[in-house]
């Protein structure tokens, strides 16, 4: 399994850039961010762990990821750049398919998509989406700017987006930039996930990994997609033995492990405290 980082950004703490430099120095794969434009005072949606309140304030701090992975590009050659997770519905889809396709472009092809649903329903109708269309929203976006990416004349007629015979360019270098979604793993999301996406992202108070794999699995295969769906795990506590196997039956591609949002000092101790602790290398 490979490894990757994901730095919860803030105004206040690390340097995107500065952390993917240093995670790609000592043998880390990816580098991701998250994403959440705003947060409404006053909020009737639950946090994902079914708090009425947030863990803490960063969620109200929280940097531009798309800024933030070209600041890590500049500096860095090899690490993979992806989001854990990115809200797409947030931004108009033709423009956020041109920032995707220039920084995969500038980047020599090493973005990844890590995209979420949207768990802060205030947010999202402050965007004009409505949460219960959510699904069918990012759908349409992906498709949108999937178009925009491979067809030399794209259009796109759906409910949510619309536009006629179109150029645009850059085409990102790997054509089809990779998108995994972070949700619960619910038969809902696995079925959505093999139609639209291309893996899956756990969430950090998920369970019974293996077994939601392997739905996800089938739900690939009802669908005819080719290949395997490539499955991420996001690690909110030191692993036990139990643990690893799990995620290793479920065919894990990649451990993603959190720091801290903090000085730079601090996160570089930490992250050499981790990388020692996977006996990672330079590569």
């Amino acid at each position: 399994m490979r490894n990757g980082i994901v730095l919860f950004t803030s105004d206040r703490g690390i340097t995107p850039a500065a952390l993917a430099k240093a995670a790609e120095e000592r043998g880390f794969d990816t580098f991701y961010v998250p994403e959440h434009t705003h947060i409404p005072v006053r909020r009737d949606a639950l946090h994902p762990t079914g708090g009425q309140d947030l863990p803490d304030d960063r969620y109200t701090r929280t940097l531009d990821p798309w800024v933030s992975l070209a600041t890590a590009a500049a500096v860095t050659e090899r690490i993979g750049l992806a989001t854990a997770v990115s809200l797409p519905v947030e931004s108009d889809p033709i423009t956020l398919a041109k920032t995707l396709a220039t920084l995969d472009h500038l980047s020599g092809g090493r973005l990844t998509i890590g995209a979420g649903f949207g768990w802060n329903t205030d947010e999202l109708a402050d965007h004009h989406v409505p949460a219960a269309r959510r699904r069918t929203v990012l759908k349409e976006y992906l498709e949108a700017m999937r178009a925009l990416w491979t067809e030399e004349e794209a259009s796109y007629d759906g409910e949510f987006v619309s536009f006629g015979p179109s150029w645009a360019y850059p085409k990102p270098p790997q054509g089809r930039i990779p998108v995994i979604v972070g949700a619960g793993g619910g038969p809902k999301t696995m079925r959505w996930i093999a139609r639209h996406a291309d893996g899956w992202m756990t969430t950090p108070i998920e369970t019974g990994i293996a077994g939601k794999a392997a739905l996800l699995r089938r739900e690939w295969a009802d669908a005819g997609r080719p290949g395997e769906p490539d499955v991420r795990i996001l690690v909110a506590k030191r692993p036990s033995p139990d643990d690893l196997a799990e995620w290793s039956a479920a065919g894990a591609s990649e451990l993603i492990w959190g720091v801290p949002d903090a000085d730079e000092a601090t996160v570089i101790e930490y992250l050499d405290k981790t990388a020692a602790r996977l006996g990672l290398t330079a590569k």
